[in-house]
């Protein structure tokens, strides 16, 4: 009998990140010593989180085409920057400025993984709805900020952190090869974007293998917050920011409010590196992958308000309004 495990995944916002991951801290929290029986179940589903984030680096770098044209990289370079910037500002505004370096339980490592990490799959098909080529085509832009290196970079720069020189190159490392292979062939790029989505649910196992559900549930009040907070700041940002460089339609900006999936890889990444993290990566963790969640849910919502806010102003955003006036003229 076949099961639907694929579709019912897709389904789930994050599912295929998320699932993965309350599976793994499943079998940690009620029989963990299932991961300590040796061999390749261990290597695999116990510890091997960070090899199989590299691999995923690669894969992702080889998705980064920067042949779009001119006005689709001005908006992936606007969106970049901005959200990059809010995300930042606000992790290092709660480490300088409050007394604890944390806000509603989220610390400056969660708060900076989740708002710089945006959802590109959700963002395309957002855009392709709502939006023009040049919208879909900022992608290729837009997906310089997946994975770990802009939050190390953040952490470091501002000493939070403390990262050698030589780590930020092990992070660029893979993202540069797969970034050549993938624009020195087509083909390459294809097969390379397979594994970035295979590599997603066995990372977040292996991962969710290093947690339990008592660090899931107390983390789960403040990922809400980090949520919704990435959605508005973030999403809003991005929208007001296009708005200021001359874009009629700003909807591509709240489509960025986003957290990616692999975002949640973020904090263990940044542990590997400085011992300092370790002990609150689970939480960290956990909160980035609730801020995924709720992300994936609010973004679509406040990009159909603010489409039909737009449309009420003479904007025409979406190609089923396009395709409607089309068939009226």
């Amino acid at each position: 009998m076949q099961l639907p495990i694929k579709r019912t995944l897709e389904r789930i916002p994050g599912g295929m990140m998320v699932v993965p991951l309350l599976l793994g801290a499943l079998i940690n929290t009620f029989a963990p010593e299932f991961f300590k029986i040796g061999g390749f179940t261990t290597a695999l589903f116990k510890n091997g989180a960070l090899p199989l984030i590299g691999m995923f680096l690669f894969c992702m770098g080889a998705q980064m085409n920067f042949n779009v044209a001119p006005r689709a990289l001005k908006k992936g370079a606007i969106l970049t920057v901005v959200k990059y910037a809010i995300g930042v500002g606000v992790g290092l505004s709660v480490a300088k400025l409050l007394p604890s370096g944390v806000l509603l339980g989220l610390t400056p490592l969660a708060i900076i993984a989740a708002m710089t990490n945006s959802n590109g799959g959700l963002f395309v098909s957002l855009t392709a709805e709502y939006g023009d080529e040049s919208d879909v085509g900022a992608v290729s832009v837009l997906s310089l900020n997946d994975g770990p290196f802009f939050t190390m970079m953040a952490l470091g720069l501002s000493g939070l952190a403390s990262i050698p020189f030589m780590a930020f190159v092990a992070v660029l490392v893979p993202i540069v090869i797969g970034m050549i292979i993938g624009n020195l062939d087509e083909e390459m790029r294809k097969f390379l974007g397979l594994g970035e989505r295979v590599l997603i649910p066995f990372f977040a196992f292996s991962l969710g293998a290093g947690m339990d559900f008592f660090t899931i549930f107390k983390a789960g009040a403040p990922g809400i917050v980090l949520g919704l907070m990435t959605a508005v700041l973030t999403g809003f940002g991005g929208y007001f920011a296009l708005k200021i460089f001359g874009e009629k339609n700003g909807l591509a900006g709240v489509a960025e409010g986003s957290t990616a999936g692999n975002a949640v890889a973020t904090p263990a990444a940044i542990a590997a590196i400085d011992a300092a993290y370790k002990p609150i990566m689970s939480e960290a963790t956990a909160q980035v992958a609730a801020a995924c969640i709720i992300t994936a849910l609010v973004c679509p919502l406040l990009v159909v308000m603010m489409n039909k806010y737009q449309e009420g102003k003479g904007i025409y955003a979406s190609k089923r309004q396009k395709q409607a006036d089309a068939a009226v003229s």
